[in-house]
């Protein structure tokens, strides 16, 4: 662990000069609390912002988010833009798991109708959507049609009859990024893909049951159709095996060529070409494709869902997409009449009222956020302001953010001990692993209330409603 001297700071951040390395080109600032900071301090996530603030075309400021915990070259809640003319695209500050991110579903239900057939839907849930290494027999899709899928995200599953233009209107980049190439995606990315098409995955993905707790911004909450006492379901998932292997190639390739282009890096996890380059525009294509996959997923989750909630509570189990937003992706994006690459690893948009992609129906309101906590603690729906802009170059964090290390929280306490007390609160638990419950333990984490508490006075997003756990199924 590295030392850096926070000379900046406010209440609600730190900042991280240039002047505390030689190699920075721009300074780090870190959005955290007293507590936070001393949480953030404790692994490699500042040695990993500052290594980002040495990147060639990188401009701004590097952002740490109140979640952030160290990843894979790019801390996981790091927000960096670089000048896509003169700056570099890095597979690190994306992810393994491309677009990765989390959709917002609300149902008429409120909990007393709900109650009575809670635990058979959470069961069919489970059953219905596969999850850890599972696969989905039922969209084993030909070659044909998964490059359709990578090609054309959600629009190819209108035709599918599994998405409805409702849908695309509320998913970010409507669910599709138009800069995908299916050819930049290699045959062992499309095999490990084909048939994972409406899976969760492992890890801290899920489908959660939940129930409007609290609002704190009534216009807002109107505005998504979020009201007290109602049912919704959170879907956390991103690009599976594909999205994996994406990164894997490109990270090898980035590796090998980046003494062509002159490239010298403070940490080889954050192999990068030029944006502008042969090797930069095919990573960008190939994770363009991976995205579209990545929202294709959650699409057929809901769909999935969808049928589940019809079938447990007839029309007014009906479940309405609020919004899909994504993180782990890069974006072309102008920011101060500047054309930016932005990477968000473990962050997300925060686009607020003005913006152009916000869409139409929030568009007074500003976009929604998800910050899901984690398993027991309740998850928030934030809406995007403007001021995020110049604060985050319009982003903010992607849920409570890690504490423990996987191994660390397999330590601390067994996954039947998490199992009986999240059971204890009430929560429906739907988990075959007892070790991914114990990786996913709500002690392994920050403190939901206060990585958003964070968000909310330091303007990135601000507090809409709370929503508390019923039921979660997990890989």
């Amino acid at each position: 662990m590295t030392a850096y001297p926070a000379i900046a700071r406010s209440a609600w951040f730190r900042e991280i000069p240039t002047t505390a390395r030689a190699d920075m080109r721009v300074p780090v600032r870190i959005y955290a609390d007293d507590v936070l900071w001393q949480q953030i301090s404790e692994d490699r996530s500042l040695e990993q912002a500052v290594n980002v603030a040495t990147l060639p075309g990188v401009t701004g400021q590097v952002y740490a988010m109140p979640d952030v915990h160290e990843g894979y070259g790019f801390p996981v809640g790091g927000v960096a833009a670089m000048e896509a003319e003169s700056g570099v695209i890095s597979p690190g500050g994306v992810g393994y798991d491309i677009n990765c991110g989390v959709r917002l579903l609300v149902s008429d239900l409120d909990l007393a109708a709900a109650r009575s057939h809670l635990e058979a839907a959470v069961h069919d849930l489970s059953r219905s959507i596969p999850s850890g290494p599972g696969r989905n027999p039922q969209l084993d899709l030909t070659t044909a049609d998964l490059d359709r899928v990578l090609d054309e995200g959600c629009e190819f599953l209108l035709d599918l009859g599994i998405a409805s233009p409702e849908d695309l209107r509320n998913t970010e980049a409507g669910g599709r990024l138009p800069a995908a190439r299916s050819a930049s995606v290699s045959p062992k990315a499309k095999q490990r893909g084909h048939n994972q098409l409406g899976t969760i995955g492992s890890g801290n993905h899920f489908v959660e049951v939940q129930v409007v707790d609290e609002v704190f911004d009534s216009a807002a909450a109107d505005a998504y159709g979020i009201h007290p006492g109602r049912i919704t379901v959170l879907i956390h998932t991103g690009s599976r095996g594909l999205g994996h292997q994406v990164c894997t190639d490109f990270v090898r390739q980035m590796d090998q060529i980046m003494p062509r282009y002159g490239i010298h890096l403070a940490d080889r996890q954050l192999a990068c070409a030029p944006f502008s380059s042969p090797e930069g525009r095919a990573y960008f294509a190939g994770m363009c494709a991976a995205a579209n996959f990545a929202w294709a997923n959650r699409q057929a989750i809901t769909s999935a869902a969808r049928r589940i909630f019809t079938r447990a509570y007839g029309t007014a189990g009906h479940l309405r997409l609020v919004y899909d937003v994504a993180h782990n992706i890069a974006k072309l994006e102008e920011h101060g009449g500047a054309r930016l690459c932005i990477h968000r690893k473990g962050a997300t948009r925060a686009f607020g009222p003005s913006h152009p992609e916000t869409p139409i129906p929030y568009r007074h309101v500003g976009q929604p956020v998800f910050i899901p906590g984690s398993m027991g603690t309740a998850s928030y729906v934030l809406a995007g302001n403007d001021a995020s802009m110049t604060l985050s170059f319009g982003s903010t964090c992607h849920g409570a953010g890690r504490a423990m290390s996987r191994g660390e929280a397999k330590r601390t306490r067994s996954g039947h001990e998490v199992r009986r007390e999240l059971e204890q609160q009430g929560i429906i638990v739907r988990c075959p692993s007892s070790s991914e419950l114990a990786e996913e333990a709500p002690t392994a984490y920050k403190d939901v209330e206060r990585v958003v508490d964070v968000v909310h006075h330091v303007g990135l997003a601000r507090k809409v409603a709370r929503l508390k756990p019923l039921g979660v199924v997990k890989g």
